[in-house]
């Protein structure tokens, strides 16, 4: 039979279903039969080759074949202020440094070359799909389209006017302007993107509330990510903000709520209850001191968790490689259980939660035959990751992520021994270094 790619692989770790679980199913000299970008099916290598005649064949003797990353929250142009104010506590981090950084900068090319800038980052690092929440949605989902990724593209809303739009009309109109650009894009899908409880109104939310059900796309939202909130919330409020979204309606499956380190056991209840997904920020949350995200309580409530990097400009980078082996080491820490966060629930997710999460699992997040092939390797044949015993707990705990040499997105290649096949990597780098010149001019004028 004749199809476009056959990827010969030492393992292949499908993520689900996971049959000899507390492990994922490990796969040993399997092949991966990909055609007209969608999983045809996964075979051992020796019938794979019986089989199939693919126009392009991969043989990966080292590696591990698996899911691309998805991750589940960035603010990807935000690459361009990577650095520029470090070792601060969230709100003097936003109030004096961040946002006027962005009120002098944001504009749709900062927003263009920032994005293209972030998804090169992710590609190389394995992230096949990413959450985004940012400034000029439109241009997030025009690179993500021109370079191939997958894309969740925010619509984002807050109470003040910035250079994207005025007011909440604007916000929402301009926001469905790019919903139905992309209605119809298998990459590209869309979630409103209020900001924060402290930065959105009631009335906005309740709006959001009602056309988010309308349009049939989730609502992807900072949440509880610091005890000042939640205390500013209480004395505005007279509530938590958790109760007050309840109280409007927000918490349902269609929900992301992200980085969530300041909750009770009733919140902890109420958000199981009502299906709402949580995204882990642990290293982002870890710099800015923000707190912890209880995952294993979360995970025992049968909450889907997934994970995200945040913007480089408070991680400083969108390895997820990494913020799977920080989540599983910071669970171990906080909860003094060193069995809490195996590799193999750390590495559903950053895949197929995150997928759960932003309601696109029936297209991605596994290598399930139908599925897209959404597919990544990882060279395991390094002095950093030998011997080699338990190839899961390798990713989680050795591998890196200059050890990802192949991605490939609905069947596309986008990453090819280490090389960008969509991207300019030169043009990127001569973009940022353009705009690190003219911030830090600014800064220090």
């Amino acid at each position: 039979m004749n199809i476009d790619t056959l990827i010969n692989a030492r393992w292949v770790v499908p993520v689900e279903p996971a049959n000899n679980r507390p492990g994922n199913t490990i796969l040993e000299h399997h092949s991966l039969a990909i055609n007209d970008g969608k999983i045809l099916a996964i075979l051992p290598t020796d019938n794979a080759r019986n089989k199939y005649s693919a126009i392009d064949e991969h043989n990966l003797d080292s590696h591990i074949l698996m899911p691309g990353l998805i991750n589940c929250h960035t603010h990807a142009a935000m690459n361009l202020f990577r650095g520029l104010a470090d070792d601060l506590p969230l709100m003097e981090w936003l109030d004096q440094h961040i946002w006027p950084a962005e009120q002098k900068w944001i504009s749709p090319e900062f927003v263009n070359d920032g994005t293209r800038h972030a998804v090169a980052e992710m590609i190389r690092s394995g992230t096949t799909c990413f959450n985004d929440m940012y400034f000029f949605p439109d241009q997030a989902a025009e690179v993500a389209a021109e370079t191939g990724i997958r894309a969740m593209i925010g619509l984002i809303l807050i109470d003040f006017p910035t250079a994207w739009a005025k007011d909440a009309d604007e916000y929402l109109f301009k926001g469905e302007q790019v919903h139905d650009k992309y209605r119809h894009n298998s990459h590209i899908h869309t979630a409103f993107a209020p900001h924060a409880p402290y930065s959105v109104s009631d009335e906005l939310l309740q709006r959001i509330n009602i056309l988010a059900e309308e349009l049939d796309i989730p609502v992807h939202m900072h949440i509880h990510e610091t005890a000042d909130e939640v205390k500013q919330s209480e004395e505005q409020h007279g509530q938590r903000s958790i109760q007050r979204l309840h109280e409007i309606g927000l918490l349902s499956p269609r929900l992301i709520a992200v980085h969530m380190t300041q909750l009770t056991k009733d919140e902890i209840g109420l958000l199981s209850a009502q299906g709402v997904h949580v995204v882990h920020c642990p290293e982002s949350n870890l710099k800015l001191a923000s707190g912890f995200c209880p995952v294993n309580e979360l995970l025992q409530q049968n909450i889907n968790v997934a994970l995200g990097t945040d913007g480089a400009a408070s991680n400083n980078d969108l390895d997820m490689l990494g913020e799977m082996r920080t989540a599983a080491l910071l669970a171990k820490g906080t909860s003094g259980n060193s069995c809490a966060l195996p590799a193999h629930q750390a590495l559903e997710m950053a895949t197929i939660n995150g997928a759960k999460a932003l309601g696109i699992d029936h297209i991605t997040g596994s290598l399930t035959k139908g599925k897209a092939a959404d597919v990544i390797a990882i060279d395991l044949d390094t002095i950093e990751s030998q011997p080699l015993y338990d190839p899961v707990s390798h990713i989680i705990y050795a591998a890196n992520r200059n050890q990802v040499s192949d991605v490939w997105v609905a069947g596309k290649q986008l990453l090819k021994n280490r090389e960008l096949t969509t991207i300019e990597e030169k043009s990127v780098l001569d973009k940022s270094r353009e705009w690190q010149e003219k911030i830090h001019a600014e800064k220090y004028a």
